[in-house]
């Protein structure tokens, strides 16, 4: 065969592999937003956290959230309310696009609904909130979802295939819980117009079958099958999807399998630390972006507030709670072999009351909850990887700068 044939058949292979698109693949930040001021509110959390795991909120913890009722305060200007500032947080969400709709959600690793305020609720629900505007050429018929807490509250409605886009990835056919009732828990926290579940899609509430998580859509996509989370303490934080940023943590990333039996991100510890005193004692927890406080067993939150001056747990504030001026040691847990460190200050969550000397703690039992929860009170802490490349794990590191 001529030469000539050869140089032909290579350009034209040449021509054909350099027509064909590489497939890119995404990695992007979420950055959360301020939304608004509240007042802090220890026993509410409390019972915010019994109901969201469907456990009874026992009558003291209800009357202590009733005492201490959390207030959302911003005067005219805008600015942080003229009160002590340990009193009051802002709240942080993350902007996504539902639909045409640009809506402020809680990512939620401590659950697998991507639910919406939406035009399906009577219109003194919205108020205050941006919502979905549903397309009834997009509603899945015969499908509705229903959340539903130990009290009885909740939130319920029908369910859409649309497009739900978060940083830089778009999932064109999202399945989207817009709900038509919504609890008043809900419509009064007028800054979050829903949750984007980033749990395991095992355990999504859609009937009659199960939807998949925006993430567990998108994962293909992204350079990496992976999230990062950096929540912040008084700041926004970030959400990092489908790379890891360096620059967010220091020290080697600890990485244990991740126990999604129960559809959450789960992982057991080895010990704890109170200050530089170690404790061996096996922890099954999980992380949950989704809850403010962290939850121990009943001897382990003992035997921290056995050392901060003047602490008790004391029944009519649903908690324990120790005198604002105390110096709180730092708490930590060992996670193969490495501890995971929560500094001290951390863990004074707020004033019980206006003009109060005793301060709500961050730390609490999980009486009745049977399992360790370990909320934004660690989290604010860590940058955390959730990887489910292959088994399912996650990557502990202690933030940059803490």
């Amino acid at each position: 065969m001529p030469s000539f044939v050869f140089l032909t058949v290579a350009l034209a292979l040449a021509i054909s592999v350099a027509a064909t698109p590489v497939q890119k693949r995404d990695a992007f930040s979420v950055e959360q937003v301020a939304r608004g001021t509240f007042r802090k509110n220890g026993p509410a959390q409390v019972a915010k956290t019994l109901r969201k795991y469907n456990k009874a909120v026992p009558a003291n913890i209800l009357a202590a959230a009733e005492n201490n009722e959390a207030v959302s305060v911003q005067d005219d200007t805008g600015s942080d309310p003229a009160v002590p500032s340990d009193h009051y947080d802002s709240s942080y969400l993350s902007p996504v696009t539902v639909g045409n709709n640009t809506l402020h959600l809680d990512f939620d690793t401590g659950s697998a609904d991507l639910w919406v305020f939406s035009n399906l609720q009577a219109q003194s629900s919205l108020s205050g909130h941006d919502y979905y505007q549903t397309d009834s050429t997009k509603k899945k018929t015969g499908y509705t979802w229903k959340i539903s807490y130990g009290d009885g509250s909740g939130a319920s409605g029908q369910v859409y295939a649309d497009k739900v886009t978060v940083g830089a990835v778009t999932a064109t056919s999202q399945s989207v819980e817009a709900a038509s009732s919504v609890s008043a828990q809900f419509t009064r926290d007028v800054e979050t117009d829903g949750l984007l579940g980033l749990a395991m899609s095992s355990i999504n509430t859609v009937k009659p079958q199960q939807q998949k998580t925006w993430f567990d859509t998108v994962k293909g996509k992204l350079a990496k099958p992976l999230f990062a989370v950096a929540l912040k303490y008084h700041a926004a934080g970030t959400y990092d999807f489908g790379y890891i940023d360096s620059s967010k943590y220091t020290g080697p990333i600890t990485y244990v399998d991740a126990d999604t039996s129960q559809g959450f991100w789960g992982f057991t510890a080895s010990a704890y630390s109170v200050g530089s005193t170690t404790t061996t004692s096996s922890i099954a927890g999980i992380l949950d972006t989704g809850t403010t406080l962290a939850y121990v067993d009943a001897a382990i939150a003992k035997a921290y507030y056995a050392k901060v001056s003047g602490a008790v747990n004391d029944d009519t504030q649903g908690g324990y709670v120790f005198p604002c001026s105390a110096t709180l040691p730092d708490f930590s847990i060992t996670v193969s072999s490495v501890k995971q460190v929560v500094p001290g200050k951390y863990i004074n969550y707020a004033p019980t009351t206006d003009g109060s000397t005793t301060c709500f703690g961050g730390l609490q039992p999980n009486t009745g909850i049977g399992f360790s929860i370990f909320g934004d009170i660690f989290l604010k802490s860590k940058y955390i990887v959730h990887d489910v490349s292959s088994t399912p794990k996650l990557g502990f590191a202690q933030q940059a700068g803490v």
